[in-house]
């Protein structure tokens, strides 16, 4: 049973992936990326990202509007939206938000959804990347990125960011702790396959391929910047539920996916076997709770 779903997860993986374009791929990641092209990893990504990635904290909202005294804001930009996890919780609050997304594969999904969405008015998505969006200046009360600051150039994107809100504006950027707390022998396994996958990427020259920027320093850039005249970091608190088959999807919606796509590192290197027998060893078929805890970088324009 365990190794029929390993297989199912690496044939959906690699689905929609032809040799031009796991040729095309490779001829980019052994290049100079820019934003566009990084995010490009996430083609083929898009329903999966979807079905296993964490909706915000709802507090998360009710913080955001207390320090701008608008409980409805008139506008909020979700930079880095993906498929709209962290755009679309803010339709029933703001009276319009728009995500924008480079990759079309995450835009679509994010569309897609908009479908049954009771507050889909409120809700726009547009092709662009975070340091040229294309938007007013000061236009925008609250500008955020979830689990996406890290992919784009800091300097060009704050200041993007700071064009945009109006003054008095909030930025806010955030990320959950990965992996989700919630059975620490199954952690220390994903650890040690963890290590595996760094130690072979430094050791093939790969550390560079995709360029990241450290979560641990965000707000150290935010501070630095000049642009904001308030900065703080908050911790805020999430449970959702899960099982063994969504933790194996969730952690293949990081940079795995893109290696074994590739081929440049496969899964049998790292050990993922072993962490799918983990993974079904210690959570098996039935949710339990998991537990998110996000750190929100905040600065107030």
């Amino acid at each position: 049973m365990i190794e029929n779903h390993l297989s199912r997860l690496f044939l959906e993986e690699g689905a929609g992936t032809d040799g031009k374009a796991k040729q095309d791929q490779q001829g980019k990641v052994r290049g100079k990326t820019s934003m566009t092209e990084t995010s490009e990893i996430w083609t083929g990504e898009a329903i999966r990202y979807d079905r296993t990635r964490p909706t915000p904290p709802p507090a998360l909202l009710d913080l955001l509007t207390q320090l701008i005294h608008l409980p409805h804001p008139a506008l909020v930009v979700d930079l880095g939206s993906g498929t709209g996890l962290s755009t679309a919780f803010w339709g029933e609050r703001a009276q319009q938000v728009i995500g924008i997304e480079p990759n079309a594969d995450m835009r679509t999904q994010a569309v897609r959804k908009l479908e049954h969405h009771p507050y889909a008015a409120h809700i726009e998505y547009r092709e662009g990347v975070a340091h040229r969006t294309g938007l007013p200046d000061g236009c925008a009360d609250i500008v955020t990125c979830a689990q996406s600051l890290h992919w784009m150039e800091p300097t060009s994107t704050l200041a993007e960011i700071a064009r945009i809100l109006r003054p008095g504006g909030l930025f806010a950027a955030y990320d959950y702790d990965w992996p989700p707390t919630l059975h620490w022998e199954l952690e220390q396994v994903y650890q040690e396959v963890d290590e595996r996958f760094e130690k072979l990427v430094q050791e093939r020259g790969l550390a560079h391929t995709l360029q990241q920027w450290s979560k641990d320093t965000h707000l150290d850039r935010m501070r630095d910047c000049a642009r904001f005249r308030f900065t703080r970091e908050v911790l805020l608190h999430h449970v959702e539920q899960g099982d063994s088959a969504r933790f194996l999807e969730m952690i293949l919606t990081n940079a795995y996916s893109h290696q074994f796509k590739l081929k440049i590192i496969t899964a049998q290197e790292i050990g993922f076997d072993r962490l799918t027998h983990a993974a079904f060893q210690y959570i098996g078929s039935e949710p339990i709770p998991w537990y998110f805890s996000y750190r929100v970088r905040i600065g107030m324009k």
